[in-house]
């Protein structure tokens, strides 16, 4: 392994890769970001020290080739390679291979990846250091009949698992004896499509809990912390859209309780580096480990903004041997901070992915405020990558602080070209339950019909609507053929009109 880091290569795209390379800057190491053809001019390129092209747009050929990045990093003398979240980040493989070439892998080593990675294995380690699992099997079912005499010990209802999935692929509901066959059948074909194998487990269903996790960090030197909790139950088939700190359900005697789990979690497999332990917080105060990610959550930020931790920073630093500088004794939450989501999806069709170019960006700013964006104008969002355009952090004295604060944010944002879920977020930080802090996994369910109305944001709808008619009439007039003139009279910019009109600035 190199002695030091002084380059290191940025295995990712978008807002995570834009947000690693200047963690890297305010660390003194040069960044090296990699890109497909689609991303020739996306902002993260521009932002690092140098630039390696990877290959055309699909993932498989780009930012999922091993070999690829490996070459990408010797060319362009990095030492180390970070990467990000999604794409290969806990593939342990590829964790493994990075050692294996002689560089640094910022993250924690293969055998915490791969250990966690299978669920099975993860809760049959968590079990024997103490920390409670879901009530269901540590091992792969075998066969239908046997998750059916599963389920009928845990009792129904049950989920079926893939013992390699994530984010809701292979994953059935199943509450009744008679559906279990079919169920097992559709997990199992789902797990090998989305993950290469159709090993299923079984777990109890929880009504209605909380989806609670612990960020925590180790260094090689011994030291595991745990910084607060995140609340993350707002979600879409299992993917997060709002996610907050710290938790309005979790007292200061749950918080130590659920990081003294967290870190005998990381302690059990040995973990190095930024993670996160992942429970179910069921309404009696029953709290069950659900999974780890071996990587950067998409919203640390929120953890940042409450503990005052730069946490890609400390990534960095303890990936090159040195201790973490956060100590246990400074770590109390301060304020509350919420993130939401903002994505190129429609929420009143489903939050169908939308593709087109970003015409016009106007992002909000002001105090508490923080825009992690990975496009800007001009800039095309595709079908190949995650819809995320950024994410839009509010930090506030309070939780109330912090919801009007993000209201505002979201009544400032201004993106022309493609549907956005901007709208739905502004009606969360209106909705009763939201503000009561009465979320948990199946909000979305309940909440979903009334979040979703199509009237529910006329105002912001018709500012951007005007934005939108002008900007292409504006692109009309300037098409058009004009013959010289040293007397032409200047032509006020149209956004002008429509900051004189709606209340919009430049």
């Amino acid at each position: 392994m190199p002695e030091v880091i002084r380059r290191v290569l940025v295995a990712n795209r978008g807002e995570i890769a834009l947000r690693i390379i200047r963690a890297c800057h305010e660390e003194h190491l040069e960044a090296v970001a990699v890109y497909s053809e689609a991303d020739r001019l996306s902002p993260h390129v521009r932002a690092a020290n140098a630039a390696a092209l990877l290959g055309p747009p699909p993932a498989s050929e780009s930012y999922l080739s091993i070999p690829k990045l490996l070459d990408a990093a010797r060319a362009t003398g990095c030492q180390a390679i970070h990467p990000g979240y999604g794409f290969l980040a806990e593939r342990a493989t590829f964790a493994r291979a990075v050692r294996d070439a002689g560089l640094v892998f910022v993250g924690p080593p293969a055998e915490a990846i791969q250990a966690m990675g299978d669920k099975t294995e993860a809760r049959r380690r968590m079990q024997a250091a103490g920390v409670p699992i879901v009530p269901g099997t540590i091992r792969p079912l075998q066969d239908a009949a046997e998750a059916a005499r599963e389920a009928k010990r845990t009792g129904y209802p049950v989920l079926l698992k893939a013992v390699a999935g994530g984010g809701g692929k292979g994953m059935r509901l199943v509450t009744a004896e008679g559906e279990i066959a079919s169920a097992f059948a559709a997990a199992r074909s789902e797990a090998v499509k989305a993950f290469g194998g159709g090993a299923v487990y079984i777990e109890k269903y929880l009504e209605r809990p909380r989806h609670i996790e612990i960020q925590i960090l180790a260094d090689a030197h011994g030291r595991v912390i745990a910084l607060g909790e995140r609340e993350c139950s707002i979600q879409r088939r299992h993917q997060k859209l709002v996610e907050e700190a710290p938790s309005v359900a979790v007292s200061p005697a749950l918080r130590r309780r659920l990081s003294d789990a967290a870190t005998a979690a990381a302690g059990a497999v040995g973990y190095v580096g930024a993670g996160t332990i992942e429970f179910l917080l069921a309404p009696g105060g029953e709290f069950y480990f659900l999974e780890m990610n071996t990587r950067i959550q998409v919203e640390h930020p929120v953890t940042e903004l409450v503990y005052g931790v730069d946490l890609v920073r400390e990534q960095l630093r303890i990936a090159g041997g040195q201790p973490m500088r956060v100590h246990p004794g400074t770590l109390h939450p301060r304020g509350h901070a919420i993130e939401c989501r903002i994505t190129a999806e429609d929420p009143f069709n489903e939050f169908l992915p939308a593709t087109g170019v970003l015409q016009y960006l106007r992002v909000p700013s002001g105090p508490g405020l923080r825009w992690d964006g990975g496009v800007e104008a001009g800039n095309a969002v595709t079908l190949y990558y995650d819809p995320l355009i950024a994410k839009l952090v509010a930090w506030g004295e309070t939780r109330e602080a912090a919801i009007e604060r993000m209201r505002q944010a979201l009544g400032e944002l201004v993106i022309v070209g493609l549907p956005t879920s901007q709208a739905f977020h502004l009606r969360v930080m209106e909705d009763p339950e939201f503000l009561r802090g009465e979320v948990d996994i199946t909000y979305l369910e309940r909440a979903g019909p009334r979040l979703r109305e199509r009237d529910l944001m006329p105002g912001l709808e018709r500012a951007v609507a005007v934005a939108a008619a002008l900007l292409a009439d504006e692109r009309r007039t300037s098409a058009r053929p004009q013959a010289h003139s040293d007397h032409s009279p200047i032509r006020p910019s149209t956004w002008a009109v429509v900051a004189r009109q709606e209340g919009l600035r430049q």
